[in-house]
Order: C-alpha cells, then structure tokens, then sequence
C-alpha cells in the first residue's frame, strides 16, 4: 500500500466517526496534554484503533486522537506525538500531520517542552518558534516524493508562519503572557539527555532551546502546505553558567505550571 493510499483509508476511517471537519491540527508535547480539557469533544480515537498509526510509549502521552472545537474553531488534536528515540521511523512520526492534512486543516499548532540555551530565559517561559536546527542526521522527505502530497524541494526559508508569530506575540501582550520571540529550536535525537559538550555546542552554533521532537513533524508540514506555529515550554536551564543534572519530575511539573498560559495562547490564536 502506498503512503496516498495509507492517507485515504486513516482520513476515511476517522470521518466516519466525527462530525468534526477540522481546519487547525494541534499536537500536544509531553506534560501538555490538559489543553484537550477545554475543548468541546466531539470524537477521542486511540492511536491503537487507528489504521496505520504508530502507538505512543513515552509516559504522560495519552495516546489518542481528539476531535472538537477549541473556542467556536472546529480542531484535530494529538494528546501525545511519536518520537525517533521510541524507534518509530520518520514516516510513522510525521504521518499525523500528512492525516490532518487530509481532513481539511490549513494551519498547524504545536508545543513541546525544551532545555533553555539561552541566558535570558527562565524556567516556565514560553519561547516561540521562528526557526530549527535538525541535528537528526535524517529528513523525513527522503526517499520517494508523491507530488499530491507536495513538491520534491520544498523551501525552509519560513518553517514558521510570520503571521502567526506575529498574532501570537500581540495575543501574549494582551493577555499579559511573558514570551520569548524569534526562538531557535535545536532537535536532536535522545533519549539520553545532552552532555556539558553538546549543550555548549549547541549555544555555540545559535540554538535558543533544544528538545527531542517537532522539526519532523514541521518539515512534513511545510511539505504539505500547511502554516505553522510552535512554542516550547522552558522547562530547564542549559546554559553554561547553570548547568546542572535534570530532574525530569521537575520538567514535568514545570510544563504543568505553565501549561494554562499556553491554553489561553492556543485558543485566541486559532480565533479567525
């Protein structure tokens, strides 16, 4: 079965089962999953149910699919993503997206929480996306380009939408949610953690924050037509000066503590 193919059935499955004809996918990071609680849900799919989707490992990832409004804005929601470290291949990481896609959205909201490289940001900041480092070693377009699907080059000069960077800071400041603009996200593979080396590596070369998830997933958007948006939540501190062992219970916790600011940032940026 080819990828189109694979596209056809998962979108045809899912319709049957909602009302819902969503115009924005959002995809949830690990500890932000609560962000479905404000949503008036039409449909919740388990990943496990799904033709052709991957399962979700990594704990504090719900797994399934949520389908409803967020505001009056008819939503595609994915509480929990898939991950390269849980040994999922690029495709089965991205093929989300290519589903959203094919249900109708036009644009695409993702959060993830991140260590911070940069020294003017705290723990509990949001940092918005305005471009990415993929030190994966692989892109998710290799191999064979289906031009129903999008061209075979396609163009990473604005990986994130302008416009809703734009829209975001000016929602931030009306609603009084500290942000850190024009963020640099640096993606690498974990799950091991990065060593004193790589962070000072990784502050060298221009990153503001650095995490394990997202560019996948914004290449194949790109890819496919869609705009983008992404913030990260700082949940540590990676800089030179404070480097010290992680507490992943505290990333957690920290990711919950900002997680209503991001919420409110969501719902009013998906206002049309």
């Amino acid at each position: 079965m080819t990828l189109t193919e694979k596209i056809a059935e998962t979108a045809a499955y899912i319709e049957k089962r909602t009302i819902i004809r969503p115009v924005a996918g959002i995809i949830l990071g690990t500890g932000l999953g609560r962000l479905a609680d404000s949503m008036a849900i039409d449909a919740e799919l388990p990943y496990s149910d799904i033709p052709h989707f991957a399962a979700a490992t990594v704990e504090h990832h719900a797994g399934k699919l949520i389908l409803g409004t967020l505001g009056e804005t008819p939503v595609v929601c994915m509480a929990g993503r898939f991950h390269f470290y849980e040994g999922h291949g690029m495709a089965e990481i991205t093929f989300p997206v290519r589903i959203m896609k094919a249900l109708g959205c036009s644009d695409l909201l993702i959060s993830n929480v991140a260590g911070g490289l940069n020294a003017e940001y705290r723990r509990g900041d949001i940092m918005i996306l305005d471009d990415h480092i993929n030190l994966l070693g692989i892109n998710p377009l290799i191999g064979p380009n289906f031009l129903e699907l999008g061209e075979r080059w396609p163009d990473m000069f604005e990986p994130y939408s302008f416009e809703l960077q734009e829209k975001a800071i000016a929602i931030a400041a009306k609603l009084d949610i500290s942000v850190q603009p024009k963020g640099v996200y640096a993606c690498m593979s974990g799950p091991s953690l990065e060593t004193r080396a790589e962070y000072r590596m990784l502050h060298t070369i221009g990153a503001d924050a650095v995490g394990m998830s997202t560019v996948p997933e914004v290449i194949v958007a790109v890819h496919a037509g869609l705009r983008v948006f992404a913030c990260s939540i700082i949940t540590d501190l990676c800089t030179p000066a404070t480097l010290c062992p992680v507490n992943i219970a505290e990333i957690i916790a920290t990711a919950g503590e900002a997680e209503p600011k991001l919420v409110q940032l969501f719902q009013e940026l998906l206002k049309r």
